[in-house]
Parts: C-alpha cells; structure tokens; sequence
C-alpha cells in the first residue's frame, strides 16, 4: 500500500510527459497566429502577391511551385530561400531547383514589408505558404485556409534537395513512392499535379518527349511543341504546361493528359493505363472535385514537418540567417 503514492506520483509524471510531447509533435500551428501580434500580415502578403501577379501572370505557378519545393526538403521551413554561405550549400543550386524555381524577389519584397509594420514576427516559411494559396486564388484556382506558426530553419540541404524532389523523368510508381514518403497519398499527388494547368516548362525538360518517337504523345501536339524546341540548342525556351488555357487555373490539365498531350514525362504517366488513370479521368469531368483536393492537398503539404515553438528562428530577411 505505501508504495501507491509513488506509483501514482509516476503515473501522472508519465501522463504529463506524454501531453507535452503531444503538444510539441502537434505541429502548433493555427490559422489565427498573427492575429494579434501582425493582424495585417496576410493583407500584407496578398497585396504583394496579387501585385506581382498583375506584372507577370506567370509568377502563380512560380510561387505555387516555390511553396512545393520548400515543404519537400527538410519540410515547410523556408529552406530553399537561404543562398550559398560559408556554412551552407543552397537548396537554389539542387538540378531540380537551379535557374528554374522563381519568385523570390516576391517574398523578399513581402517580407520587407512586414519587418517594416511588425519586425521579428512573420516568418518567411509562413509567407511562403500564404503566397502559394493567395496565388492559387489570383488565377482563378481554391482558396483555402493555411495554419500559421512555422519558423524558419538555419540550415538547408542541397543534397536532400537533390534527392526529395521529383524529377520531370520519373516514373508514376517512383512519384506515389515519393509523394508517400510526405504522408501524402497518390489522389494527393495526382491534385497536385494538377498544378501544371497554369505556368511553364523549359525545353530542355520536354525535348526528349517530343522527340522521341516511342513515347506516348499527341503527333500534333508533338509537332507544335517542337517549333520553340528545337532538338539542339534552345534549353532554356519555355511553352506553356497546358496548351490551352495557360493562364488560367482549371482543369484542362487533365484533358489534356487524356489526349496524350501532357508535356512533361511526368506528367503523361498520370495517366498511362496505370494506377491514376481513373482519378484523371474523374478531376477531368469534375473540375470542382479537382479544385476541392488541391486545396486538401495542399494543407497537407503545408503541415510537412514544420519548425514551432523555439525551434529554428524568425529571420530578418528570407535569403540568410540571422
């Protein structure tokens, strides 16, 4: 019996433990963070997203991206805005990354702006997220509500950049692997994929699909993606990701992969008498489910592995280290 109160002395030790590390692996995040610290951050970051989009419409599917390629390497941490240092080899020089990921000038410019108004406060990593989401809207595409509260990391990873992120070759069983080592599952995957309705591809990610004959490609299509890439020469050409409406955030991306015109070798395999092919199909008749899941998706992707609490720091400009 004298031996109860120590049992239950541990017991509740135990519980309290067990609710703290509960706490810390739920993330903390909450879509209210800045209300009372920087009430105007997310008016602030839709203004300076909505601005640039206006300059280049091209820059939706650049920030869309630049969230993606963030929250793949070492999860939602502003990673990938950190430039080459003494200390660290840039995610920005990773082959999937390098002189193809835009919109930093974005976020640099947003974040300027509040150190102005609430310095030390917003992160850059929850800029980024908001600007993938204010982007998505700006052209047409979901809305969705973004939980707050990541922190920026001091370090970055070219080599995990390298290795995390898909590549316009893989195959479809290599990107469900991929995507599911995220926690997000292959309808997530095929959503956000999605996301090639609008912006553009450089030529030399395309060349081998338009000029081999032995893929699986519209001959038309092809063809007239051949005129601005040539078969030598000319890497850095741009065509759009979807023929058809470029600019606008829709679900032609789907149809067009079902007529064998997706452009990307990654892309085409979504829909290849595989595994996906019957979500494909669906998002292609249901824009409002496609518009529905991307959204879901990319909440997911936006709770990969954030920093909280006192982990990693609040940098004062997005680019270094504090």
């Amino acid at each position: 019996m004298a031996s109860l109160p120590i049992n239950y002395r541990y017991t509740v030790l135990f519980m309290l433990l067990l609710s703290v590390i509960s706490s810390q692996c739920g993330a903390q995040l909450s879509s209210t963070f800045y209300d009372s610290t920087c009430p105007n951050a997310l008016n602030t970051i839709r203004t300076g997203v909505r601005t640039a989009i206006s300059r280049e419409r091209r820059m939706a599917a650049s920030l869309i991206r630049l969230h993606f390629h963030d929250c793949f390497v070492q999860g939602c941490d502003a990673s990938i805005l950190l430039g080459d240092s003494s200390s660290i080899d840039s995610e920005q020089n990773a082959i999937n990354n390098f002189r193809s990921v835009r919109g930093y000038e974005v976020i640099d410019s947003v974040k300027s702006q509040l150190e102005g108004i609430c310095p030390g406060v917003v992160s850059c990593a929850d800029i980024v997220a908001v600007a993938a989401r204010d982007a998505s809207f700006a052209v047409g595409g979901p809305s969705w509500t973004v939980r707050l509260g990541r922190r920026d990391s001091t370090t970055a990873s070219r080599s995990l950049a390298e290795s995390n992120l898909p590549s316009f070759r893989d195959s479809l069983d290599r990107l469900i692997s991929l995507f599911g080592s995220k926690g997000l599952s292959a309808r997530d995957m095929v959503a956000l994929s999605g996301s090639h309705t609008i912006g553009q591809a450089q030529c030399v990610t395309f060349r081998d699909r338009i000029y081999n004959n032995q893929s699986v490609i519209d001959a038309g299509f092809a063809s007239t993606r051949r005129r601005q890439c040539p078969a030598t020469g000319g890497n850095g050409n741009l065509a759009p990701l979807d023929l058809v409406t470029p600019n606008s955030f829709d679900n032609n991306y789907f149809k067009n992969l079902i007529q064998r015109k997706g452009l990307l070798e990654s892309d085409q395999v979504l829909f290849n008498g595989g595994s996906t092919d019957s979500i494909v199909d669906e998002y292609s008749k249901n824009p409002s489910k496609f518009k529905s899941d991307f959204a879901a998706a990319m909440i997911k992707m936006g709770d990969i592995s954030p920093l909280t609490g006192s982990a990693g720091q609040i940098r004062k400009v997005c680019n270094i280290v504090n």
